[in-house]
Formats: structure tokens, C-alpha cells, sequence
């Protein structure tokens, strides 16, 4: 009997990727140290605007640089252009990644060298629309009010405006970000991308609807490891074993590129997780979570692991929920759920340990992978 040996192989040159990775971010971490440090790139140049600073465990985080999520993006981007760059699969989740991260990297340098900005409120809209002494002045507040509202209701997704990328920027530049994911996916993919697999039953194709859905799924993952990235260890260890897991579900669903690519990220999050376990050597920052965040909803959706996604990311959503619980009742009903969003902080304020915190949500989340990956197999 002959043995195909050509998976193993794959599956072995993904390994070989993953340690290459690795060694490569290893090399480079002191470098990006050293800048972060003699730039002063730290949480505490924007410690006024971080309201998790009410709790001691926060402001002793206020010299600990941010951005170190460089180190990830940089080392994923590098590996990929020089030896697995293909057209066909792996251009697009590296360019969506690279989008993220950028915006994300204006946010964390604005947040810190930038001056802190504000944006009128609704009532003072309407007021000028009626009183303001110029005509086209009042034409214009009544014909961008739509705007207005439109910032206005992403403001309440955040506690303050703070001085980078303010809420409605990033919706929109996200949205931009899934749009080229959606546009890539359906028109250059194939007809058999427009279906999404369900296991245990046949694959649904819900046609044209799968554009907005790719958006919305991109813009919520890259959130949700953004909210995430609150604890040192806590969003790394949870991304290694979800890209670890879509790097199994790209090999045996015959995908090589994007088996080498999950490969990859997890080589460099291995390093990255080795300088941010408490104490950190550096955060993440959003240009980690962000691009990160944004790759992780890519690579589910072009292996169509879309469904099982939640179970990939199940600490991530729970953090993201969690914040849309708290805000949800704060407006509707003038009350919190938790003593502070997102959840990992409630656990904090309730006397847990982060130490305890970040080992409970890693073990939980490795639970809720495995069974993505039995669901995937099905």
C-alpha cells in the first residue's frame, strides 16, 4: 500500500515555521525593548484617561511600554512576504492584518503624544442648529447631524474620548478592513466559500448576506482581543491555542498556506507570551490586538471555520459581551452588571489575583478550543 506522505510533510514544514518564528522574535524582542523604553512608549503617558487605574494592581502597570504586539505583527508579516506569500490566500489576511495593526499603532501614539479631543454632544447640536447666528452654519449642523449621532452613539462604546482613534474612526476603518476581507472572500474565492459550514448538517449558503456578515465578524473579533488585552499573559495565552487550533483545522482541511501562516502567529506569540507574563516586559498595546484580532476572523473565515469561531475566540467573546452588557445596562436601566467591564477586571475588584484570573480564563478558553475542534471535525 502506498502512504501519501505530502500532509506530513506540510504539517512538519508548519512546524518548522512555527520555531522559526519563534527564534526570529526572540532575536529581535530586545531591540523593540530597548526602543519602547528610550521612547517612553508607556501606559503611563496615557494613565489619566485608563479608568482601570482605580485599582492599585493598574497604576503599578504605568511604566511597562505599550505596542509590544510589534513584536507579533512584525515577525508575521516579515515570514509571510519572504516565504509563504501566495495570491490566492495569504495576501489578503496579511494586508487586513497590516490595516488593523496600523490604525491600532495610530491609536497607541496618539493616546500618548497626542493632545485630547472632544466632540460637541447631541444637545449642543441641536441647540446650534436653532440659534447659531450663520445660516449655512445651521444648514450644516442639520444636514451632518446624522454624523453627529452616529459619533455621538459610538462615544458610549467608550468611557471618554481620550486622545487617539475615537470610536466611530475605528468602526469605520475596521469596516474598511472587513469590506476588502468580504470583497476578497466572495468574488475571488469561489462559489464554495458563499456557504457556510455547519457541523453535523449540510453547508448554508445565505448568498450576498455574507458580505456584511464577514464585516461584522471582523470588526467584533478585533475588538474582542482588544478588550481582552487588560492582563500581562492574559490575551497571548489565549491566542495560542486558538491559531493553534486553526493551524490542525488548515491542514486537515488541505489549506498549506494558511496551515504555515496560523503556524507562524503562533511562533511569535510563544515569544511575545514569554516577555508578557506578569511581570511584563511589555504590553501588547492596540496594534497587536487589533491586527491580531482582525487575522484571527480572516483565517476562520477562509478555511470556513466561521461557525466554530465563537469557540475559538470563547474568552474574547465573553470579554466583548461582557462590556456590551455593562454599557447596555448603564443607559437602559442606570445600573452595572459588573464592578467593572470587561469581565476580567469584575474578578479583580471582587479580591481574585491576576495571576488567578489569567490562568482560570486560560484554562477555560483551552477548554472551549477543543471543542471547536472536535465541532470542526464533524
Amino acid at each position: 500500500m502506498t502512504v501519501d506522505l505530502a500532509p506530513v510533510f506540510n504539517l512538519s514544514e508548519s512546524i518548522g515555521f512555527a520555531l522559526l518564528a519563534m527564534a526570529i522574535s526572540f532575536l529581535w524582542a530586545p531591540f523593540l525593548t530597548n526602543i519602547l523604553y528610550r521612547y517612553n512608549i508607556t501606559a503611563g503617558r496615557r494613565g489619566q484617561f485608563d479608568v482601570t487605574l482605580t485599582s492599585l494592581a493598574r497604576r503599578e502597570k504605568l511604566a511597562t511600554p505599550v505596542m509590544g504586539g510589534l513584536l507579533v505583527i512584525v515577525t508575521i508579516a516579515v515570514i509571510t512576504i519572504l516565504f509563504n506569500w501566495e495570491r490566492t490566500f495569504t495576501w489578503v489576511p496579511i494586508g487586513v492584518m497590516l490595516l488593523a495593526a496600523g490604525l491600532g499603532a495610530l491609536d497607541d501614539l496618539l493616546n500618548i503624544f497626542g493632545s485630547p479631543r472632544r466632540s460637541k454632544k447631541l444637545s449642543h447640536v441641536l441647540r446650534l442648529i436653532r440659534v447659531h447666528r450663520h445660516v449655512h452654519m445651521r444648514i450644516w449642523y442639520t444636514v451632518s447631524f446624522p454624523w453627529t449621532l452616529f459619533k455621538r452613539t459610538a462615544v458610549w462604546l467608550s468611557t471618554h474620548p481620550g486622545k487617539g482613534i475615537q470610536v466611530h474612526e475605528k468602526l469605520l476603518l475596521q469596516g474598511l478592513a472587513g469590506g476588502i476581507a468580504a470583497w476578497w472572500i466572495y468574488f475571488k474565492l469561489g462559489a464554495n466559500w458563499h456557504a457556510l459550514h455547519v457541523p453535523f448538517l449540510q453547508s448554508i449558503d445565505i448568498g450576498i448576506f455574507f458580505i456584511p456578515l464577514v464585516i461584522i465578524i471582523v470588526i467584533f473579533t478585533a475588538n474582542a482581543v482588544n478588550i481582552a488585552d487588560g492582563m500581562d499573559g492574559l490575551a497571548g495565552g489565549m491566542l495560542i491555542p486558538t491559531f493553534a487550533s486553526l493551524t490542525l483545522l488548515s491542514w486537515i482541511y488541505g489549506f498549506p498556506e494558511m496551515t504555515i501562516l496560523n503556524a507562524t502567529t503562533v511562533g511569535a506569540l510563544v515569544t511575545y507570551t514569554y516577555f508578557n507574563v506578569k511581570p511584563a516586559r511589555f504590553q501588547m498595546g492596540d496594534v497587536g490586538s487589533l491586527g491580531l484580532g482582525a487575522l484571527l476572523a480572516i483565517n476562520a473565515l477562509v478555511i470556513n471555520a466561521v461557525i466554530i469561531l465563537p469557540f475559538f475566540a470563547f474568552m474574547f467573546f465573553v470579554e466583548a459581551i461582557s462590556v456590551i452588557i455593562q454599557i447596555s445596562s448603564r443607559y437602559l436601566f442606570g445600573k452595572k452588571v459588573f464592578k467593572m467591564a470587561p469581565i476580567h477586571h469584575h474578578f479583580e475588584l471582587l479580591g481574585w489575583s491576576e495571576e488567578k484570573i489569567v490562568m482560570r480564563f486560560w484554562i477555560l478558553h483551552f477548554a472551549f478550543v477543543l471543542l471547536g475542534i472536535w465541532l470542526g471535525l464533524q
